[in-house]
């Protein structure tokens, strides 16, 4: 079987966290990722299921963007401006 390299970027944390777990479960990342792909093949899906965990509208992001605004409207909170950013690696 031929061997090939897959360069991908992660944030420096989560990679340090993800080694830590995968040292506990007796692998290295290669084994974890080679471990991902052959679920994704097999079940031709991603292996787990991908889900906002909250909707915009829930109850308890509806209770936190009232008290937001209640903030607000007492003098509390701060307002900022919307600055927008753009990633020369993010850019195609």
């Amino acid at each position: 079987m031929a061997l090939r390299t897959i360069n991908i970027r992660v944030d420096e944390k989560l990679k340090e966290k993800a080694e830590s777990l995968f040292e506990d479960f007796g692998m290295n990342t290669t084994t974890a990722i080679n471990v991902f792909l052959r679920a994704v093949v097999r079940e031709r899906k991603i292996p787990f299921d991908i889900a906002a965990s909250e909707p915009f509208y829930s109850e308890s992001n509806m209770k936190h963007l009232k008290k937001s605004i209640d903030q607000l409207n007492e003098g509390k909170g701060k307002i900022h401006d919307i600055v927008e950013v753009k990633n020369e690696e993010t850019m195609v």
